[in-house]
């Protein structure tokens, strides 16, 4: 969707050829969020179609909040989700509305649905409406207050509007068909009683509108011609287009802009499914309330302001919408597709330097007494003028844990005892003795070095299978490191928001693991939110949590790629 690579789709088709009959003489789109979270991956290809499709066609897109159920809907999630469009590099140039700002139009609209016959006021419970409703191969029947004159109805929702009566005891419903074989348009609810304070509107209303029956106004009051959204409002699509046509919208007429409209038109296009990764707002937002992540923001969380503080960037999430494309099917998209656009992304631009997560201690028998070595670093392979820094090299140094074997298989190329590999940028090494405690855990080793061998000199030429990152024990500095998994322990697990088997027992337990590993002095000065790679490590971005004390860097995504672009 990328304006970029001007990848047509189906939507794009659609548009094409209602311009060439001109049926619309402006594109306007909008995204309307729901502010009772924060916005998720899932939303951005919403976002991104919206957007994009106004842009390309050179129209108009407006931010809308669908703001009709204030039980959930905070400012902050408001404050948020304008952050995260804007970080993503959108503005919407059609102009910022809410739901609320069309409570009144949408009341005087349900009062001329009631006196046209096409709406009345409901006393049934909740659990009579669902036996009433019918089931997908049973038609409903009629709710015995369904024909009560209008004068009657309008005079309860009048009252309604009043707070004449407690939350539940009436609601305001559609007069459609409770025969339909859509069950969407069996006479769905308008209008409910709700006590709860709006975020905007305060106290002034105790009755809300449903998003079925306020959304589709809404777009057709902005004068909205594409509606764009996720396949499973394609069922709603009837009940969008029979409150559109009978509040009037759907003649030939002029917006508020002055274009020619025949009224908005909905197309609906497949969410997206991601592996291993939570989707559902209402799961995201029980795991922030139960405490299963530290808040919205926590890098674990797919949520935009979590991927922004995990260090993911707005160029790379782009990149991965619009890989997966817009699509009428459903389909399942890899996580590793996430994480290869952001390593893509990345490898291109960050600077590379030496931290080591789990530090191995080596000493160097051999170093001459007091002496300190100033080795020259390249900051990228690829692009020279990143410029290079000079890291300090003494008798004491960490390497990886990981990269020393007592008795290793064959083929292992790192360092074992009697074997040899180069420090990056430096020296050979060879080891000569492994140092324990008491217990019989490692402690230290002990190595010689080939000090004809640093990088650079005549006697740098001789080979060696294995090249280790390294950091000087005299100057490095201690950080924390947290290394991230997805959320969704199974490989193949998509989260759909359904509970047949509650996504809880599904978490990955080893989502996050803390380390506290020895950086290069070089780190010292970063800023939050810099990021560079730990050669062999991965992607790493500074945290908010640092302190001057301790830094604390975030595993932005590894090095390995286990997606194969095609």
């Amino acid at each position: 969707m990328s304006l970029e690579n001007e990848k047509s789709n189906f939507i794009w088709d659609i548009i094409d050829q209602e311009l060439k009959e001109g049926r619309v003489e402006r594109v306007h789109t909008r995204f309307p969020p729901e502010p009772n979270g924060y916005l998720h991956i899932g939303h951005c290809k919403a976002l991104v179609a919206d957007f994009a499709t106004a842009e390309k066609y050179g129209g108009l897109c407006n931010l809308r909040f669908d703001d009709t159920n204030p039980e959930k809907e905070e400012t902050e999630y408001v404050d948020g989700i304008m952050d995260d469009i804007r970080w993503l590099g959108f503005e919407w140039n059609g102009g910022l509305y809410f739901a609320s700002d069309y409570y009144q139009q949408c009341y005087d609209i349900a009062e001329d649905f009631i006196r046209r016959g096409l709406a009345y006021v409901d006393e049934l419970t909740q659990e009579q409406m669902r036996e009433y409703r019918g089931t997908l191969t049973q038609p409903g029947k009629n709710s015995p207050h369904r024909d009560r004159p209008w004068e009657e109805s309008l005079d309860l929702f009048r009252r309604m509007k009043n707070g004449e009566f407690p939350e539940g005891s009436y609601v305001l419903r559609s007069k459609i068909d409770m025969a339909s074989p859509n069950i969407n348009m069996r006479d769905p609810v308008m209008y409910r009683i709700l006590y709860k304070e709006h975020h905007r509107t305060g106290n002034d209303w105790c009755i809300y509108p449903m998003y079925d029956f306020s959304h589709p106004l809404g777009d057709a009051i902005e004068g909205i011609t594409h509606s764009l959204c996720s396949l499973e409002y394609e069922d709603h699509r009837p009940l969008y287009d029979w409150a559109v046509e009978n509040a009037g919208f759907r003649e030939k007429h002029k917006d508020k802009h002055g274009y020619t409209t025949f009224g908005p038109r909905q197309i609906e296009f497949a969410r997206l499914n991601l592996t291993r990764t939570v989707m559902s707002k209402r799961h995201l937002r029980r795991l922030v309330e139960e405490g299963y992540v530290s808040g919205w923001d926590d890098p674990r969380m797919p949520t935009l302001v979590g991927m922004r503080r995990r260090g993911y960037t707005p160029e790379a999430i782009r990149d991965f919408i619009d890989r997966v494309g817009l699509a009428k099917a459903d389909s399942v998209v890899e996580h590793s597709l996430l994480e290869f656009c952001v390593r893509n992304d990345l490898g291109a631009k960050v600077p590379r330097v030496m931290a080591v997560l789990n530090p191995l201690k080596i000493v160097l028998n051999n170093w001459p007494s007091g002496k300190v070595d100033e080795l020259v670093q390249e900051n990228h392979p690829d692009h020279p003028e990143y410029g290079t820094r000079s890291v300090r090299m003494g008798q004491t140094l960490y390497i990886e844990q990981e990269d020393f074997m007592e008795n290793p298989p064959g083929k292992f190329f790192r360092l074992k005892p009697g074997g040899e590999v180069r420090l990056k940028g430096a020296y050979i090494i060879e080891c000569e003795e492994v140092v324990k405690t008491e217990d019989g855990r490692i402690d230290h080793l002990v190595c010689s070095v080939d000090l004809d061998s640093r990088s650079g000199s005549e006697g740098a030429n001789r080979k060696v299978k294995g090249t280790l990152h390294w950091v000087d024990a005299a100057t490095a500095v201690p950080f924390t490191g947290r290394l991230y998994e997805p959320l969704l322990s199974d490989p193949e697990d998509i989260d759909d928001g359904t509970d047949k088997k509650d996504f809880i027992t599904r978490l990955n337990k080893e989502s996050l693991t803390t380390v506290h590993g020895m950086m290069e002095p070089s780190l010292a000065d970063a800023k939050v939110g810099d990021t560079f790679q730990f050669l062999r490590n991965g992607y790493f971005c500074k945290d908010r949590d640092s302190t001057p004390e301790m830094p604390v860097f975030n595993q932005v995504v590894g090095l390995k790629d286990s997606y194969k672009p095609n």
